[in-house]
């Protein structure tokens, strides 16, 4: 099928039932990710800019194409404005990503929506580093403001 004329609405997934047949472990969909679990204290430093890295190996999601596991560390580098991210909510709210389907490009840019929403940071940035795959090394990072560098 020409590039131009595939359907856009449809995951790959989706698209490729033969391959989703195979799938060895069903998944959910991106509406079991629960950004209501972040909760935030105040920052009662806020005329200091002070970097914030947050870095767990133990992140987990679903891949969708696959329905194989994705595992990595990740590491979330912020400079607070007027609140901090509370750490045992922010576990919580990582583990809503185990049983999802989400890939590794869309994961990143769902914390960093979700992390941005909870508490306003002065700047932040959300890397993923996937463990090998198939013989294939991933690492995604996104950032805001977009193109600051080491956040």
């Amino acid at each position: 099928m020409p590039r131009a004329s595939r359907p856009r609405s449809l995951p790959i997934c989706e698209r490729n039932s033969r391959r989703c047949a195979s799938r060895s472990a069903p998944f959910d969909g991106i509406e079991k990710i629960e950004p209501a679990l972040l909760e935030t204290f105040p920052y009662e430093h806020p005329e200091r800019a002070a970097e914030v890295v947050i870095a767990t190996d133990e992140w987990n999601c679903v891949c969708p194409f696959s329905g194989l596991p994705d595992f990595g560390t990740l590491t979330i580098t912020y400079v607070p404005d007027r609140v901090c991210l509370e750490l045992k909510a922010l576990k919580y709210y990582l583990t809503t990503y185990r049983s999802v389907g989400i890939y590794q490009e869309h994961a990143a840019n769902r914390l960093l929506g979700d992390l941005l929403a909870a508490c306003r940071p002065r700047r932040i940035e959300v890397r993923l580093d996937y463990r090998l795959r198939g013989g294939i090394h991933t690492v995604v990072t996104v950032r805001h403001p977009e193109g600051v560098a080491g956040a």
